[in-house]
Order: C-alpha cells, then structure tokens, then sequence
C-alpha cells in the first residue's frame, strides 16, 4: 500500500542544538517525522497545542505535516522562521542553543501522490510517536545506520539514507499498529479482521482477474453473505468498490512510472478493452489517462 500511494521519503533539516532553543515548523503537505538521535527534545503540535518529550531514538511522524514546534523546553521563545528556512533550504545543518550541542535531530519529509486513493498516510491520527526502548525489531539499528551515515558521509550517501527513512516508516507502522484499537473504516480495518485481511492479499495479487464477491468468498472458503458483511464493516467499502479503486490506483502509478501503452496498463488492472478503462479512469480521476500521465495528476 505505501507502494502504491507513491509514498517517498527524503532528508529535510538536520537540527543540533543545546542549552535553550526552540524552532518553529511551518505546516506543509508532506508528511514529517522527527528521529531523535542524540539527547531530548519537545514537541509542540495540536490545537490546542500540547507538549510531548522527546528522547534519543523516539521517533514522531505527523501525517497530515501541521505547524509544530520542537525545542529543548516548553518554556523557551521560538527561533527566527527565515533563518531556519535558509539553513534548511541550503541543506546546512540548524544549529540552535546557546549552549554546545547535545542534542541532534533528524527531520524527514514524506510525500505521496495525492490522486491515489488507497491513502495509508491519510488513515493515521494527527501524531504518531514510538519510543526509542519499544520500537520493532530492527527500529533502533536503522536509527543507529541513520546517525552513522549523517556522521560520516560517502558516496552514495544520499541514496543509502533515502532508502533508510523509506525502511523507518515501514517499522514505525509495524511498532505502532499492534498498539492500537480496532479500527474501522479504513484500510487499517483489514488489519483486525483475518477474512478481510485475505481477501485484500487475493485483491491485490491478482488485480486482474475478474472478481466477484462470490468468487472471492469461495476463494476464502466462506460465504459470499459472510464475506459481504465483514469486508464493508472492517475497511467501509464492499469488495467490488474497494478493486475497482484499487485498479485505478495501480493504473495512476503505472501512467505515471513507465511508458506501457494504454492498453497494456488496462489489462494489467482488468480491462480487456482500453476504451472501457479510459472511461472508468476518466471517472475516476477526473481526466483521461493520457492527460494524468502528462502531469494532470501531479500533486500540489
């Protein structure tokens, strides 16, 4: 699913500082997540605003990218936006405090594309934070891989980190799912119930063939009435509007990744007439294939 949401990572601003500091954050439309590699830090976020702590190796995303605050104490004014702006902009570290630094962040930014529906970001609360001692396995050695790559620079760098904060999130959601309550309504749904969670897996499998609920249900070895219950009660779609958005989401990616002609992406997802998918991506997307893989579709 993140696959498909066209959900990247990449570094945004490097933050050291220490004794009494505080930058502010403009909101944005990507996704942030603060790593904490050395020392502690406060976060500011919410309306109304709330405090949390921060310690080596926590980890906060913000999904939706709010306006937020991080500094080494609630009680300290926050720095000059501008100046942040530049520091960040040239790729220069932040350096904050006026004490020397025992405090190191680390700032990520997510982005996705926006016209794919099957949004896992957009499914999370406004903030998600994992604690350094109870991450998942493996959570804290990327951490760790994080800090040594920022502390000795190589060639290809910048590559090995974007691919390190592209595995961070994908633990974070693993440290952070089992923690949480039943969800439903959303693909977090498929997650709490197993009948459900197959007949997504069967889905996304095989987009292609030509499902009904009837013939999911006995895929499962359940009935279709078992299966026409649950499904819409886990994730708030039934299995044929859920496939029927998941093959649009996968012909968005295929448009806008390779070159495949028109018709190959159409059978790929289902459609063994291009001018039948042209219609139903039309509806989907608000625009025909050819114009969304122009550039119609782009985010922002």
């Amino acid at each position: 699913m993140l696959e498909v949401s066209g959900v990247r990572g990449a570094l945004g601003a490097r933050i050291e500082a220490g004794g009494r500091w505080a930058v502010p954050l403009a909101g944005c439309s990507s996704a942030l997540l603060h790593v904490v590699l050395a020392g502690r830090a406060w976060l500011r976020v919410g309306d109304p605003p709330s405090w949390l702590e921060l310690s080596a190796g926590d980890v906060a995303l913000l999904p939706a990218g709010p306006p937020h605050v991080l500094s080494g104490s609630p009680d300290v004014p926050v720095a000059d936006p501008a100046e942040v702006v530049r520091a960040q902009e040239a790729g220069e570290v932040i350096r904050l405090g006026d004490r020397p630094a025992d405090t190191r962040v680390l700032t990520i930014g997510y982005d996705c594309d926006h016209t794919v529906r099957t949004q896992v970001l957009g499914a999370l609360p406004e903030l998600v934070h994992i604690r350094g001692d109870r991450g998942a396995e493996g959570f804290d050695d990327t951490v760790r891989m994080l800090a040594r790559e920022l502390a000795r620079p190589r060639p290809g760098g910048r590559a090995v980190l974007n691919s390190l904060v592209d595995v961070l999130l994908v633990q974070l959601m693993r440290a952070w799912l089992p923690t949480q309550p039943r969800q439903v309504g959303t693909w977090l749904g498929v997650l709490d119930d197993p009948l459900v969670r197959g007949a997504v897996e069967r889905l996304h499998a095989e987009p292609a063939r030509p499902w009904t609920t009837a013939s999911l249900a006995a895929a499962l070895a359940v009935s279709r009435a078992t299966l026409s219950r649950r499904f819409p009660a886990a994730i708030g779609q039934s299995p044929a509007a859920y496939l029927a958005q998941w093959r649009m989401d996968l012909a968005a990616v295929r448009l806008r990744r390779t070159r495949d002609p028109v018709e190959s992406v159409a059978a790929r997802v289902g459609y063994r007439s291009a001018p039948a998918f042209s219609r139903a991506f039309t509806r989907s997307r608000g625009m025909t294939p050819g114009q969304y893989r122009a550039g119609g579709g782009s985010p922002g």
